[in-house]
């Protein structure tokens, strides 16, 4: 349970930096360079993870990661970017919120992770508290703004999926059996995915002011490169379900970040909103036994885990005695015979 806990805290970085994200771009980004502003996203955080773990994809990794890439990063950023600026903060909020009941959906096949009656449950008090919290009833919906936000949630949750079943398999050691070269091929891929796009269609990148630099720095670094690496080891080591709850602290932080810094006013409203989802992500908490989308971690049985044979003592009675060799009874031909590891 405490190892439960403490992949639950590190995954929650990843939806707090992504709430604190909204705030920094549309504060201090440029708004009209949507390729570019994804792009500077992605590239230099991927590079920064690269530098750090040094480690080339072999065999079927090349493709996944240009797979991955496509999916969690080129298309998914973008999208988000639409998304915000075709939608209210409010509604784009609203609409990512149902990421956890897809991303549940889409582990049933694709990972064999059964949703519990938990993780529903979860999901659909988060979603009806994100509702509370941030819709207002006045806002004006535009449907392509709205086909943006889905689009962007239907595409991070197969990709994130996708990502946790690679991850999760042999063949993951192709990549150094790492989540961190995963989630830097997967950066740089989708980086360098969107450069020339964003070349041909905005044209020359937009100017950097210092507060954009310093901007830039927090969406690669913190909002990116840790944050994509919090989130995709917690999938590795969370059922989905359980991870996809924790991501509506996304919205919530953008509530209080916006309290907190823009000067808002959280009305009783928004904290019975605010309630009802941390409600939603402690229902769907990981419990101390294994549920039905549970799956025990394969590798090796560890030497204590097997019960060990009773020692049995040597017969004085016997003239031949103990066999011939060392003295702890071993063979001449060789050490000493100890039980398998696995």
């Amino acid at each position: 349970m405490e190892g439960n806990a403490r992949w639950v805290a590190l995954t929650a970085v990843a939806p707090v930096a992504w709430g604190a994200n909204y705030f920094v771009t549309q504060e201090f980004l440029p708004a009209d360079h949507p390729l570019y502003g994804a792009a500077l996203r992605a590239l230099p955080a991927g590079l920064v993870l690269l530098a750090l773990c040094r480690r080339r994809p072999h065999g079927a990794w090349w493709g996944r990661s240009a797979v991955l890439g496509l999916l969690n990063v080129s298309v998914f950023f973008v999208l988000v970017f639409a998304a915000s600026q075709l939608l209210p903060t409010s509604v784009a909020s609203t609409v990512m919120a149902v990421s956890p009941l897809v991303m549940m959906l889409a582990a049933w096949p694709l990972v064999a992770e059964r949703p519990g009656f938990a993780h529903l449950a979860g999901a659909l008090v988060g979603l009806g508290g994100v509702c509370l919290m941030l819709l207002g009833g006045t806002d004006d919906i535009g449907m392509p703004g709205v086909l943006a936000s889905a689009g962007a949630v239907l595409v991070s949750s197969f990709g994130h999926i996708l990502a946790k079943r690679w991850n999760t398999t042999g063949a993951a050691a192709d990549l150094g059996d790492g989540v961190l070269a995963s989630t830097a091929w997967q950066l740089t891929a989708g980086g360098l995915l969107l450069l020339p796009v964003a070349v041909a269609v905005e044209g020359a990148p937009p100017p950097v002011s210092p507060s954009a630099l310093l901007a830039y720095g927090y969406v690669g670094l913190v909002a990116t490169a840790l944050a994509f690496t919090a989130w995709f080891a917690g999938l590795r080591r969370l059922p989905a379900g359980t991870v996809g709850l924790i991501g509506l602290l996304n919205p919530v932080t953008g509530v209080l970040l916006g309290t907190v810094v823009a000067g808002e006013v959280l009305t009783g409203r928004q904290l019975g909103g605010l309630a009802v989802v941390l409600a939603g992500v402690a229902l769907g908490r990981p419990g101390r036994t294994s549920g039905p989308g549970h799956r025990r971690p394969v590798g090796p049985t560890l030497p204590d885990e097997r019960p060990e044979a009773p020692e049995v003592p040597d017969d004085p009675r016997d003239p031949a005695g103990p066999p011939t060799g060392s003295p702890g009874g071993c063979s001449a031909g060789g050490p000493p015979r100890v039980s398998s590891a696995g």
